[in-house]
Protein backbone atom coordinates (compact mmCIF):
# COMPACT_ATOMS: atom_id res chain seq x y z
CA UNK A 1 0.00 0.00 0.00
CA UNK A 2 2.92 2.34 0.71
CA UNK A 3 4.12 1.98 -2.89
CA UNK A 4 0.68 2.96 -4.22
CA UNK A 5 0.68 6.04 -1.99
CA UNK A 6 4.22 6.93 -3.11
CA UNK A 7 3.31 6.56 -6.79
CA UNK A 8 0.25 8.75 -6.27
CA UNK A 9 2.35 11.44 -4.54
CA UNK A 10 4.90 11.28 -7.35
CA UNK A 11 2.16 11.51 -10.01
CA UNK A 12 0.64 14.57 -8.32
CA UNK A 13 4.06 16.24 -8.06
CA UNK A 14 4.95 15.54 -11.69
CA UNK A 15 1.50 16.55 -12.97
CA UNK A 16 1.66 19.83 -11.02
CA UNK A 17 5.10 20.66 -12.41
CA UNK A 18 4.23 19.71 -15.97
CA UNK A 19 0.88 21.45 -15.73
CA UNK A 20 2.59 24.70 -14.77
CA UNK A 21 5.56 24.41 -17.12
CA UNK A 22 4.22 22.60 -20.19
CA UNK A 23 0.60 23.72 -20.18
CA UNK A 24 1.05 27.09 -18.50
CA UNK A 25 4.24 28.38 -20.11
CA UNK A 26 4.65 26.33 -23.29
CA UNK A 27 0.98 25.99 -24.30
CA UNK A 28 0.94 22.19 -24.49
CA UNK A 29 -2.54 20.71 -24.04
CA UNK A 30 -3.50 19.37 -20.64
CA UNK A 31 -4.38 15.95 -22.08
CA UNK A 32 -0.85 15.61 -23.44
CA UNK A 33 0.52 16.81 -20.10
CA UNK A 34 -1.45 14.09 -18.28
CA UNK A 35 -0.17 11.40 -20.65
CA UNK A 36 3.43 12.56 -20.19
CA UNK A 37 2.91 12.72 -16.41
CA UNK A 38 1.58 9.17 -16.26
CA UNK A 39 4.36 7.66 -18.38
CA UNK A 40 7.07 9.61 -16.55
CA UNK A 41 5.68 8.66 -13.13
CA UNK A 42 5.82 4.95 -13.89
CA UNK A 43 9.23 5.10 -15.59
CA UNK A 44 10.78 7.26 -12.86
CA UNK A 45 9.36 5.15 -10.03
CA UNK A 46 10.55 1.87 -11.48
CA UNK A 47 13.93 3.00 -12.82
CA UNK A 48 14.79 5.97 -10.63
CA UNK A 49 13.33 5.04 -7.26
CA UNK A 50 13.14 1.26 -7.13
CA UNK A 51 16.40 0.60 -8.96
CA UNK A 52 18.85 3.50 -8.94
CA UNK A 53 17.95 5.10 -5.59
CA UNK A 54 17.81 1.80 -3.73
CA UNK A 55 21.01 0.41 -5.31
CA UNK A 56 23.24 3.52 -5.39
CA UNK A 57 24.75 2.76 -1.99
CA UNK A 58 23.88 1.33 1.38
CA UNK A 59 21.10 2.75 3.56
CA UNK A 60 23.51 4.88 5.62
CA UNK A 61 24.60 6.86 2.54
CA UNK A 62 21.33 8.73 1.95
CA UNK A 63 22.95 11.90 0.57
CA UNK A 64 25.08 9.96 -1.92
CA UNK A 65 22.14 7.80 -3.01
CA UNK A 66 19.89 10.85 -3.22
CA UNK A 67 22.36 12.80 -5.36
CA UNK A 68 22.89 9.92 -7.79
CA UNK A 69 19.15 9.21 -8.06
CA UNK A 70 18.23 12.90 -8.43
CA UNK A 71 20.70 13.46 -11.27
CA UNK A 72 19.43 10.26 -12.90
CA UNK A 73 15.83 11.43 -12.47
CA UNK A 74 16.65 14.74 -14.15
CA UNK A 75 18.17 12.93 -17.14
CA UNK A 76 15.33 10.43 -17.36
CA UNK A 77 12.71 13.17 -17.00
CA UNK A 78 14.29 15.25 -19.76
CA UNK A 79 14.47 12.28 -22.13
CA UNK A 80 10.92 11.01 -21.46
CA UNK A 81 9.32 14.47 -21.56
CA UNK A 82 11.13 15.50 -24.74
CA UNK A 83 10.43 12.20 -26.51
CA UNK A 84 6.73 12.26 -25.61
CA UNK A 85 6.42 15.93 -26.52
CA UNK A 86 7.85 15.14 -29.95
CA UNK A 87 5.39 12.27 -30.36
CA UNK A 88 2.30 14.07 -29.01
CA UNK A 89 2.74 17.71 -30.02
CA UNK A 90 5.31 17.73 -32.82
CA UNK A 91 5.75 21.05 -34.54
CA UNK A 92 5.73 23.28 -31.45
CA UNK A 93 8.74 25.44 -30.74
CA UNK A 94 11.02 25.07 -27.73
CA UNK A 95 10.11 21.49 -26.83
CA UNK A 96 13.66 20.76 -25.65
CA UNK A 97 13.62 23.87 -23.46
CA UNK A 98 10.24 22.87 -22.01
CA UNK A 99 11.61 19.40 -21.24
CA UNK A 100 14.78 20.83 -19.70
CA UNK A 101 12.97 23.29 -17.42
CA UNK A 102 10.47 20.61 -16.40
CA UNK A 103 13.23 18.10 -15.66
CA UNK A 104 15.10 20.56 -13.42
CA UNK A 105 11.99 21.38 -11.39
CA UNK A 106 11.03 17.71 -11.12
CA UNK A 107 14.59 16.96 -9.99
CA UNK A 108 14.22 19.45 -7.14
CA UNK A 109 11.03 17.70 -6.06
CA UNK A 110 12.68 14.29 -6.37
CA UNK A 111 15.36 15.32 -3.86
CA UNK A 112 12.66 15.59 -1.18
CA UNK A 113 10.65 12.64 -2.49
CA UNK A 114 13.63 10.33 -1.95
CA UNK A 115 13.63 11.30 1.73
CA UNK A 116 9.97 10.33 1.91
CA UNK A 117 10.77 6.99 0.27
CA UNK A 118 13.54 6.25 2.75
CA UNK A 119 11.45 7.17 5.78
CA UNK A 120 8.02 5.85 4.80
CA UNK A 121 8.22 3.31 2.00
CA UNK A 122 11.54 1.48 2.06
CA UNK A 123 11.92 1.60 5.84
CA UNK A 124 8.48 0.03 6.35
CA UNK A 125 9.09 -2.43 3.53
CA UNK A 126 12.45 -3.56 4.95
CA UNK A 127 10.90 -4.09 8.40
CA UNK A 128 8.60 -6.74 6.93
CA UNK A 129 11.23 -8.58 4.87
Amino acid sequence: MEHVKAILIKFIMITAVLGIVLTGFFDIGFTETLIISFVLTIAAYVLGDMMIFRMAGDETEHTKRNAIATVSDIGLSFFVIWLLEEMLVAGKDNLALAAFVSALVIGAGEWFFHGYLDNRVFHNNDAHD
